[in-house]
């Protein structure tokens, strides 16, 4: 194998010098770090990376821990870390949590702990105190997508605001018995989206002057969850709700596929707005929340790198992202009020007003909102 004397000598500079070009550490010219890289890459010399981490005490590796790898949410989290490391010169360690305590605790206590990693993003994690002591006491810069971790800096919707939006936007077209079909409290990830969604309904619905008519089912986080508990939602038509705010767009889905099961039209005779900006709510029309989880990556990997290079390391500021309400053709006004199975044609509007509704007739936007962020 070459070694970095044979780069230095092809390259006409010294072993020190060849060695900072290629490592991208200390001050060298461009031009040097040009010819050092053409002959490096000449003679198929490839920088240790082992060998560097003895030297600088870096892994260039991130670990990121999630609860799922088979939700598109977190897929799309995944993506933007990937792509953003990989184009920093950095690995991506995935490690996935699950209930077992034992499992979680060989995991910070030797896989992030032990110099494997050089910083750590959880993605829908709650961190414990403990674990949060134990990465600020090694210096492993840490963040949080999904949901607020005391004293570390997060990136995420407000979970609230964001429900109490899209019910306020079905209270605006004149929507009164309106259910809330929510995630399962048992299968609650960490930061408690379920519990916070929810809140953000009841509150938007108490503030109408409607929470007596404020329903409430409980299904799992997807398509089937969303299909089933539809199905039992709406088979009686003397207590069907006239429009339903799904905690996620995957139960949404489900209960506009439950819906056209049943023989109910969506949205002349049943409203449905969801939360996420999924990748199939366009092709059901669905009205929703748009978040960018990909986006939420990209930002992670920069705050991480950011302290990696010396930046603030007391930041445990959270960042509120924003989300656009996409209004497709899922939500109108009432049947009673309205008597026509009119749609709404698809505009894309940005969130940028405060949480209270505006009336509006039936095909048009209840309100155009705020982009919720801090």
């Amino acid at each position: 194998m070459s070694a970095i004397a044979d780069v230095a000598r092809l390259a006409g500079v010294s072993k020190s010098t060849a060695s900072r070009a290629l490592s991208g550490r200390g001050a060298v010219s461009p031009e040097t770090r040009s010819r050092v890289e053409s002959a490096a890459s000449q003679i198929g010399y490839v920088v240790s990376s082992n060998a560097a981490s003895l030297v600088t005490g870096r892994t260039r590796n991130v670990g990121v821990v999630v609860p799922y790898v088979n939700r598109w949410f977190f897929g799309d989290v995944l993506e933007g870390i990937e792509a953003a490391l990989i184009g920093a010169g950095y690995d991506l360690t995935l490690y996935r949590l699950t209930s077992d305590d034992e499992q979680r605790r060989r995991i910070f206590d030797y896989f992030l702990v032990r110099k494997r990693v050089d910083a750590v993003i959880a993605i829908g994690i709650e961190l414990s105190s403990d674990e949060v002591r134990m990465l600020r006491l090694l210096r492993k810069p840490l963040v949080g997508i999904g949901g607020d971790i005391p004293g570390v800096a997060t990136l995420s919707i407000d979970d609230v605001a964001a429900s109490r939006f899209v019910t306020d936007h079905l209270i605006g077209l004149g929507h009164s018995r309106i259910l809330h079909l929510g995630g399962e409290h048992i299968e609650q990830m960490d930061v408690r989206v379920h519990e916070q969604r929810l809140a953000g309904f009841r509150s938007a619905m108490a503030s109408a002057g409607l929470g007596p008519h404020a329903s409430v089912a409980f299904v799992p986080f997807s398509i089937e969850g969303g299909y089933r508990g539809a199905l039992t939602a709406l088979a009686d038509p003397a207590t069907r709700p006239t429009a339903i705010v799904a905690a996620c767009d995957e139960i949404a889905i489900g209960v506009i596929v439950a819906a056209r099961e049943l023989g109910i039209s969506v949205p002349s005779r049943l409203s449905v707005v969801g939360i996420d900006g999924h990748p199939l709510a366009e092709m059901f029309a669905l009205t929703t929340l748009e978040q960018k989880p990909a986006a939420h990556g990209l930002l992670a990997v920069e705050h991480v790198l950011d302290r990696l290079a010396g930046g603030e390391p007391g930041d445990t500021a959270r960042r509120v992202m924003p989300a656009t309400l996409a209004m497709r053709g899922s939500t109108t006004a009432p049947p009673i009020e309205t008597g026509s199975g009119a749609g709404v044609a698809p505009t894309v509007r940005p969130l940028t007003g405060g949480p209270s509704p505006e009336s509006a007739s039936a095909g048009q936007a209840t309100r155009s909102g705020a982009v919720l962020s801090g």
